[in-house]
């Protein structure tokens, strides 16, 4: 359920609805609030920021902030750029149908951007203050990502390429049939049914238009970027722009739906050849960065084949030798967003520790690596410039900003302030960190969030937060549904621990999830409840549990295993229920292999009749006693809607308090604004019943 938790943060963090078919524009909203607490119409007002770019001269960044409408129900995205300093904020593009992936031309004298406003979504260009906007991509398809290459003369854009026959192709006279016919797996993949592929196109550029397009990867059956949450960090120009490196995994059917196997490749644009650059690299090996002077290719590299949540490692190949090295072979965490530095001596990344997302450097020379940032929060992104990187930052008491770091010392000044006037208007509850003993004698990071205008002198009712994933780590993310602010400002203490099988903590520390859903990470659960409910402010008899994904998983487990009616209350989102009826209806396979161990027919594979013997919570739903909300949505493919029916199913037939909110146009993410507030009203009103 995880692939690579910075993009899977991007998508927690929402990205905008989009609409053609609504013209209205929409602002940024200007609220005067009636209480300093969060509710789920102002966590829907603040502006969120994404993806900003550094102008070639360094003194400027552009970046886009999406705002949404509950009353149109749908969000837009708006270009802005402001100085380094942080003076001169400009927005510069205004129109109701979203602007997206703002790159520099090269030259620095234009900025390119794609917009559907006149239709298919395509690329633009406009002057650095956002005027004289003007379109130069005429794709039929639309346009999904693009760069421009390093010498300014081509561009490179990603688009969804139609290659398999459908039953109207095959029978032209049944043109409204809409039956669908397959042979083989990966028909549907996380919200879609796969009936295109996104491939790699390169054209040339003139400064007014592309000419002679060309598919670099016609006639193939594959993906790049990977879907479904690649982007365009998955494809990149060679710096003497005559090779364009892509990310891809090319099996089919049931091969690409066992396997992790993605590769880099490299097109060379003068004989329109391809080669594996990672051949024989049987895990993911993706997001390639080049050195300034084209001689060395960084990449992120995992090892096993299958494995989604594998050590995440910064590997660097010398392009002349084709010799590869792994640079975090002594460095047991996670690199994520490689970044070269101008001189070529450096490569910076992102990577968490302890539940914290930092920024780190790699000095290739000395092979050496070293922490510039500490504190609290959770960087996702940087961009290096000479003495400074500039940088997007996030924690749990705050939404998205950049911010300009001091590469030496690591210290950090807020250079945009997107949701000012709305924060200024919030009192946001403390967050604090203990660490918790397991019941194997580990120390356990369990993160506590309390209510805004806390009075340690009262009694307060308490919530298990249970992880997604199943390894992406309990950071300091801000979420827009699953936001501890939010839920803290209904007056509740979040307990948030980092159980067993979450990065940050060492590989060991991450693995130990893998074959074992039913143990030692739900034992982590009550370790963390157990001990934070002794607390003298946090009511015993008052204990709820929640989560998402895995987390919802938990839930339902945890439901089964009550002991002494421990909780009061819970609430599982997307969650699995029948570990049988999953391995027939996820979409990749590799997932359920490796984490449950292979196919339950199989009785002579004991790690996998352990796992749905002790792991799957339809075993022990004869021990449901405790009112729950079941969520689920009908686009959810990885964990299909049917898990959620079952559970909710079972917990009416059990005469066990019951509710099922159901979501026909979502997937494993609510993303429109009035589902979204249907989701928190839901989901605080059932707490509110059974908790208070």
């Amino acid at each position: 359920m995880k692939k690579y938790i910075v993009i899977l943060l991007s998508i927690m963090l929402g990205f905008p609805v989009f609409s053609q078919n609504h013209p209205e524009l929409i602002e940024k909203p200007h609220l005067k609030l009636k209480s300093d607490v969060m509710t789920p119409e102002v966590l829907w007002s603040f502006g969120r920021l994404s993806d900003p770019q550094l102008s070639p001269d360094g003194k400027t960044l552009v970046y886009g902030v999406s705002y949404y409408s509950k009353k149109q129900n749908k969000g837009n995205r708006e270009l802005y750029r402001i100085d380094v300093d942080g003076h001169n904020l400009k927005q510069l593009t205004h129109t109701p149908g979203g602007e997206y992936n703002a790159v520099w031309r090269p030259d620095g004298k234009k900025i390119g951007f794609l917009s559907a406003r006149n239709g298919s979504m395509q690329i633009w260009e406009m002057n650095p203050d956002g005027s004289g906007p003007v379109q130069i991509s005429h794709f039929k398809e639309g346009i999904t990502g693009f760069k421009y290459s390093p010498d300014g003369k081509k561009i490179l854009f990603t688009a969804e390429v139609k290659l398999d026959k459908t039953p109207r192709d095959v029978y032209p006279d049944l043109p409204k049939t809409t039956g669908r016919i397959y042979t083989d797996m990966m028909y549907r993949h996380w919200d879609k049914w796969v009936d295109s592929y996104s491939h790699v196109f390169v054209a040339g550029y003139d400064g007014h238009s592309l000419k002679n397009i060309t598919d670099i990867m016609k006639g193939e059956p594959y993906q790049s970027p990977l879907q479904p949450f690649g982007g365009m960090e998955q494809i990149n120009w060679t710096p003497d722009s005559k090779t364009i490196a892509y990310t891809c995994r090319k099996l089919k059917g049931l091969a690409y739906t066992l396997s992790t196997n993605a590769d880099i490749y490299f097109y060379n644009l003068a004989d329109k050849t391809t080669k594996d650059m990672t051949k024989g690299m049987m895990g993911y090996d993706v997001a390639p960065v080049f050195s300034p002077n084209g001689e060395y290719m960084a990449w992120e590299s995992m090892k096993h084949d299958g494995y989604e949540s594998d050590k995440n490692r910064l590997f660097i190949m010398n392009l002349k030798t084709g010799e590869k090295a792994d640079y975090t072979k002594n460095f047991d965490q996670n690199a994520h967003g490689l970044e070269w530095s101008a001189d070529g001596k450096q490569v910076y990344f992102i990577s968490d520790r302890h539940a914290s997302d930092d920024i780190y450097r790699l000095d290739v020379r000395k092979d050496k690596i070293t922490k510039v940032t500490e504190g609290i929060h959770d960087y996702t992104g940087v961009i290096p410039a000479g003495k400074m990187l500039y940088a997007t930052r996030m924690s749990m008491s705050m939404p998205m900003e950049i911010y300009a770091v001091n590469a030496k010392n690591g210290n950090a000044r807020q250079v945009t302030t997107t949701n000012k006037d709305l924060m200024g208007q919030l009192t946001m509850g403390n967050v604090k960190k203990f660490w918790v003993k397991t019941t194997d004698g580990k120390q356990e990071l369990t993160w506590v969030i309390y209510p805004p205008h806390f009075n340690p002198n009262k009694k307060y009712p308490a919530l298990l937060y249970c992880q997604g994933g199943p390894q992406s780590t309990v950071s300091q993310f801000w979420s827009y549904r699953w936001n501890f602010q939010m839920m803290a400002a209904n007056g509740y203490i979040i307990v948030a621990p980092n159980r067993r099988g979450l990065p940050g903590f060492g590989t060991k520390w991450n693995e130990e999830i893998s074959g074992d859903y039913g143990g030692q990470p739900m034992r982590d659960y009550f370790s963390a409840i157990d001990s934070l409910k002794k607390e003298p402010y946090i009511d015993e008899n008052r204990l709820g549990a929640v989560g998402a994904s895995f987390g919802g998983f938990s839930i339902y487990w945890i439901a089964g295993h009550n002991l002494n009616h421990r909780f009061k209350a819970f609430i599982a989102h997307d969650g699995m229920f029948n570990l049988k009826s999953m391995y027939l209806e996820t979409d990749e396979m590799w997932f359920v292999n490796w984490d449950i161990g292979g196919p339950f027919w199989d009785k002579t594979n004991k790690e996998a009749q352990h796992s749905y013997a002790t792991a799957s919570p339809s075993n022990f739903v004869q021990n449901w006693n405790t009112p729950i909300l079941v969520i689920h949505s009908q686009l959810d493919y990885r964990i299909p809607v049917t898990e959620g029916m079952q559970a909710f199913d079972a917990a009416v037939l059990r005469h066990v308090p019951a509710e099922f909110l159901y979501f026909p146009d979502e997937s494993h993410w609510v993303l429109k604004p009035q589902n979204g507030i249907l989701w928190q009203r839901t989901f605080f009103n059932w707490l509110d019943k059974w908790l208070k």
